[in-house]
This record gives C-alpha cells, sequence and structure tokens, in this order.
C-alpha cells in the first residue's frame, strides 16, 4: 500500500507533526454487484495533527453509500460497518506504520 501526504516530508517533518497529533489512517469502502458485496481498505493517510479525518474519508463513505448496499445479506452490513469506522474517522495504524518505517527491509 502506498502512503498519501507525506511525498515530499523529510523524517524529521514527519516526527514534528506526529509529535502535534499526526497519524495514519485507513478507510474502508464496500461495494456491491449484483449478488456479490466487496469490502476494501483504502491506501494508507497521514494526517497532520488537526486534520479533520472524517472529511479526508468522505469520498469512501459516498462510495459505500450508492453502491454498498445492493448485496443481500452483506451489502447491508459491510456497509454499516464502513460507514462507522469512517465517520469515526477511520482505523488509526500508526503504530503498525511507525513499526513497518524503522524496521530495516
Amino acid at each position: 500500500m502506498k502512503i498519501i501526504g507525506i511525498e515530499s516530508m523529510t523524517g524529521q517533518e514527519l516526527s514534528h507533526e506526529l509529535d502535534r497529533g499526526g497519524r495514519f489512517v485507513i478507510y474502508e469502502y464496500t461495494f456491491s454487484v449484483l449478488i456479490m458485496t466487496f469490502k476494501r481498505s483504502s491506501d494508507i493517510y497521514f494526517l497532520k495533527g488537526g486534520e479533520n479525518a472524517v472529511v479526508k474519508g468522505l469520498a469512501f463513505s459516498g462510495l459505500t453509500f450508492l453502491f454498498g448496499w445492493w448485496g443481500i445479506p452483506w451489502g447491508p452490513i459491510y456497509s454499516i460497518g464502513s460507514l462507522f469506522t469512517n465517520f469515526s474517522g477511520g482505523k488509526n495504524i500508526t503504530n503498525e506504520v511507525l513499526a513497518a518505517l524503522s524496521s530495516p527491509q
């Protein structure tokens, strides 16, 4: 997965933003095609301290709201879960990303 939001940041700038409350999050989205329902995760997003996580996830919530419900029975079930995650600010995976970034490749 790629990380969106750190493209031009140095390690020092990233550390500073993390100290200010920055975090890495992923969003969920659900879409249904006839009888099949798919629940997926977005790329990783870096949110700077004070940045609104719910607003960043609105595109994924909109996709879920429009296309997630149609598969029965999993469409509504997965859609509710995805919307709950996104409107809670996404899934915070900061610790996992920092562990992966600090481990030798």
